[in-house]
């Protein structure tokens, strides 16, 4: 159910000319525009007052009756608008005022980012619903390899809002496993797990001090993939299954959507889909601490200590900052091997919302090339990411009286470049290491990106790996 390949429903590249055009219209075009349709059609537009607004829509029928043509405005002096190619959610209003067919878009030769938009536009959670909705809204692309790289960027994002939207009931630990088993298996990668107990024989000792309180018992999930010698990355996805916030309780309101704190280790997931269905040239290593922050007898507690996999020894000072405790032990194995990248991903702060809103995912890296690059890709491929600094002066204020460190900062201020520096402590060389705040999440519904699990920074950060490591030697 979760690795579904869905692309195919969305994008055709049959009988291209056959399908019903598209056209992008703005009010300096508009009149240009009616001269083109005959009679009928131009008196058509004129009677329903089509202005071309933003996303205002008219569609235009031949003389059977049938659809003809559909017209889309754009509206004018859009300091948000592109162009009509480089926005990924251009097409996606018209996915629900549109009938059944199979369209194209006119005048346009790079598709991929609006064809991504129609796809996920359709997107539907409905894994649990008795009643399934069957249509299918169909985009033409002439490009096939524009139309296979939008088809394995979507599939990678419906895998990455499926696992996120999937209740903990069925997306625990265990399950978070049988999808890295499946999806290892799909593409010929190499799996392993440290399950229970055994994260203490090997020294996981954070991971399973976070997860030992659930009956679903916690686990470091560890998938390679790719020809040994080839540069390696690693990436490393924030398990957490459901959170309770530990002893440290969340509010009813607060635990609420908790089923999205494993969304890093579904972007990683996502991410690790399309770099092996794309062969990109790497060594890759996925690691996923995979745990439930629960509540019960044997559950960690404020003032504990424990020792990290790295040696350090951290005094838990909130149980419900528990997202750096698991990963701190994966990036410090990560970093044993000293591969050219490691990125992190996690919902690990409320604080990088305040900072940046829902949607803009900040970043933080010791790596200016790397940065510079990310930012790059971002405004490409027009999904937004942020660098944020890794200011040292503040590490003191993960001092412990106790321990060689805390897992909470002393003050309010400034959560999500505290945690980050936390995590930093771990990696051997900062200035090969990324790590991305996502928060996973839509809050509301807009077209293309409804209400629920989503795939934030994505698509940039696969734009970055692509230009870095597509070409074999």
């Amino acid at each position: 159910m979760i690795l579904r390949n869905n692309a195919a429903s969305y994008l055709t590249s049959v009988d291209y000319d056959k399908a019903i055009p598209i056209h992008i219209i703005s009010p300096d075009t508009i009149e240009q525009w009616i001269e083109t349709l005959d009679p009928l059609q131009s008196k058509w537009v004129r009677n329903n007052h089509f202005k071309a607004d933003k996303n205002e829509i008219l569609t235009l029928s031949n003389v059977d009756g049938d659809i003809s043509a559909v017209a889309m405005g754009i509206g004018a002096n859009d300091e948000n608008f592109l162009s009509v190619s480089t926005d990924p959610w251009l097409l996606a209003p018209l996915i629900k005022k549109i009938p059944q067919g199979t369209y194209r878009l006119v005048g346009e030769e790079n598709m991929k980012l609006p064809a991504i938009g129609w796809a996920l536009a359709q997107y539907q959670f409905d894994r649990y619903m008795n009643k399934k909705s069957d249509q299918r809204l169909l985009l033409a692309l002439q490009d096939e390899q524009q139309k296979a790289e939008a088809e394995t960027i979507i599939n990678a994002i419906i895998l990455v809002r499926d696992l996120i939207n999937t209740p903990t009931c069925d997306m625990g630990p265990s399950h978070l496993s049988d999808v890295t088993k499946e999806l290892a298996a799909c593409y010929g990668a190499t799996f392993t797990e440290t399950v229970g107990d055994d994260l203490l024989i090997k020294g996981y000792n954070s991971i399973h001090a976070v997860g030992k309180a659930a009956s679903n018992q916690p686990r470091l999930l560890d998938m390679t993939w790719g020809r040994l010698d080839a540069p390696k990355i690693t990436l490393v996805g924030k398990g957490v299954c459901f959170d309770t916030g530990g002893l440290d309780i969340k509010s009813s309101s607060g635990m609420r959507i908790m089923k999205k704190d494993m969304g890093g280790a579904a972007h990683t997931l996502g991410l690790a889909k399309i770099i092996m269905e794309k062969e990109l040239d790497v060594r890759l290593r996925l690691l996923i601490p995979a745990v439930e922050n629960n509540i019960a007898g044997n559950a960690f507690r404020p003032g504990d200590i424990i020792r990290t996999y790295k040696g350090t020894t951290v005094e838990v000072d909130n149980t419900d900052a528990e997202g750096r405790l698991v990963l701190c032990d994966a990036l410090a194995l990560a970093s044993e091997e000293n591969p050219e990248l490691i990125l992190d991903f996690a919902t690990l702060t409320g604080a990088a919302r305040v900072a940046m809103g829902p949607t803009i995912v900040p970043f933080f890296t010791d790596g200016d090339d790397i940065a510079a690059n990310l930012d790059h890709a971002s405004r490409t491929e027009n999904d937004p990411l942020w660098r944020m600094p890794l200011y040292t002066p503040y590490m003191p204020q993960l001092k412990s009286n106790s321990a060689d460190l805390s897992n909470m900062g002393s003050g309010p201020f400034g959560g999500a470049i505290i945690a980050a520096l936390f995590l930093k402590h771990f990696i051997k060389e900062p200035k090969k290491w990324v790590h991305f705040d996502v928060y996973a999440w839509n809050m509301n519904d807009q077209p293309g990106r409804p209400q629920g699990g989503e795939a934030m920074a994505l698509r940039a950060v696969y734009a970055y790996l692509h230009d870095r490591f597509s070409k074999k030697p």
